[in-house]
């Protein structure tokens, strides 16, 4: 499977060249993403401006990458979802729970978000005054 790999400052695009991707081939682009979870840019953009279609394995497996992503505290969002793939992902009751946004420009608004949102959370030194 073909894909164009982007490397930002905090973010990894990959971009499936494939008109169609299948459970066979989604298994490939699974083994792909994870491994930037080993990179020291972790969080994923996946734009699918080129993918008409996915199979039901596929859209599964993408939700799945998603959390492997967010359970490894790094940011996984989709962009550029044609019609067809939207629907899958919709048929099979998976797109709400997915980071999908119209472009890759608005994910990587997300990713910011997200990666300030895990600096707060992360942070030890937050203090509550007791008011009695």
């Amino acid at each position: 499977m073909q894909v164009k790999v982007d490397t930002k400052e905090k973010f990894t695009t990959i971009t499936p060249l494939e008109p169609n991707i299948y459970a066979s081939m989604a298994v490939e682009l699974n083994n792909k993403c994870k491994g930037f979870l080993q990179h020291d840019v972790r969080n994923m953009v996946l734009n699918l401006q080129s993918v008409d279609t996915v199979d039901d394995d596929t859209a599964d497996t993408i939700a799945k990458l998603q959390q492997t992503f967010y359970d490894a505290n790094a940011s996984f969002v989709i962009c550029e979802i044609k019609p067809l793939v939207e629907e899958t992902f919709e048929k099979l009751e998976l797109l709400e729970y997915l980071n999908v946004t119209p472009t890759e420009s608005e994910a990587w608004d997300i990713i910011q978000m997200e990666e300030i949102e895990r600096e707060l959370l992360d942070t030890d030194d937050i203090e509550f005054n007791k008011n009695d």
